[in-house]
């Protein structure tokens, strides 16, 4: 397997350098999922962008932090698992929800439920979830919008999966009390 470098600001393409330092300035550190992602400026522009977007959607920070926390669960990525279990207690997503969520458990809140249940069969189906689970994700309360929002996580998070799976990215020491393995 070729090795996928970690870049710092320093070390990253021309093109890769102003999105680093931006993230650096606004995080405090930069997150080895970007320096991953620097190798290929598109692919670290797709990122960013598409998370960006997601960010703008209309769910709440628990219903966020559930699409992405399930979409990494079922897709087993370490990184992402311990990563955003740690920013959802920072955006003060209720921990008994973390939890549930780290350990593929049935969610205590009905409709975060529901969200969680329809993003994890849309991720196992490939996008062909249980018609039940879809009928029942609109009887909580979600709009078609948010469904197609839903899509959008799905879509940023299989971005860093896959590139997490395939180039090992090392977990970040901010990331370190919340590790999680598959």
């Amino acid at each position: 397997m070729p090795n996928f470098p970690i870049h710092s600001v320093e070390t990253a393409p021309a093109d890769s350098k102003p999105i680093l330092s931006a993230v650096e300035k606004q995080m405090g550190f930069l997150p080895n999922l970007l320096g991953m992602f620097a190798e290929s400026p598109v692919a670290l522009d797709a990122y960013t962008t598409v998370m960006d977007i997601f960010e703008r959607s209309s769910f709440s920070n628990a219903e966020k932090q559930t699409i992405l926390l399930t979409a990494s669960h079922v897709n087993g990525c370490d990184y992402c698992m311990a990563a955003h279990s740690t920013l959802a207690g920072m955006k003060r997503v209720p921990g008994d929800i973390i939890e549930a969520l780290r350990s593929g458990a049935r969610l205590s809140d009905p409709k975060l439920e529901a969200l969680a249940a329809l993003t994890r069969s849309i991720v196992e189906t490939r996008g062909w979830p249980d018609e039940t689970i879809r009928d029942a994700f609109f009887a909580a309360g979600y709009a078609p919008s948010q469904y197609l929002e839903v899509v959008v996580g799905v879509t940023v998070k299989t971005l860093t999966n896959y590139s997490n799976h395939a180039a090992g990215t090392p977990l970040d020491v901010a990331f370190e009390p919340a590790r999680w393995a598959a």
